[in-house]
């Protein structure tokens, strides 16, 4: 059984810097494509990402097996996403923070069509 255990979210002001790790277990980590998603509390995303199952979350970032990357245009120069295979694990170091990243963020891994997901962590962003 596949499990992803996100960390590291919290509270931080405008400007700040978190870092979300991903641990994963139950897959071969290495030929996953893994990807942060995040819904903002209380509202429905309508992505362009729509294949996400579930309630539809907003794609920031994925890194596939070969390590090629893709963010969402609202993050793109603030985050970065990276893998660590020897420790099954995915980050997002997410730097100068906005209050409209204000979200939960979750993980998920895509191995062979199949999708799995944590179960989130909230960021905030407020002064």
């Amino acid at each position: 059984q596949v499990q992803l255990v996100e960390s590291g979210g919290g509270l931080v002001q405008p400007g700040g810097s978190l870092r979300l790790s991903c641990a994963a277990s139950g897959l071969i980590f290495d030929l996953a494509t893994m990807g942060w998603y995040r819904r903002a509390p209380g509202k429905r995303h309508v992505g362009w990402d729509q294949q996400a199952p579930g309630p539809q979350r907003e794609l920031v970032a994925a890194v596939t097996s070969g390590g090629s990357t893709n963010y969402a245009d609202s993050v793109k120069g603030r985050f970065t996403i990276s893998r660590d295979n020897a420790k099954n694990t995915v980050y997002l170091q997410m730097n100068d923070l906005k209050p409209e990243d204000t979200a939960n963020y979750y993980c998920k891994a895509d191995l062979d069509g199949m999708d799995s997901w944590g179960r989130g962590t909230l960021v905030t962003v407020s002064s």
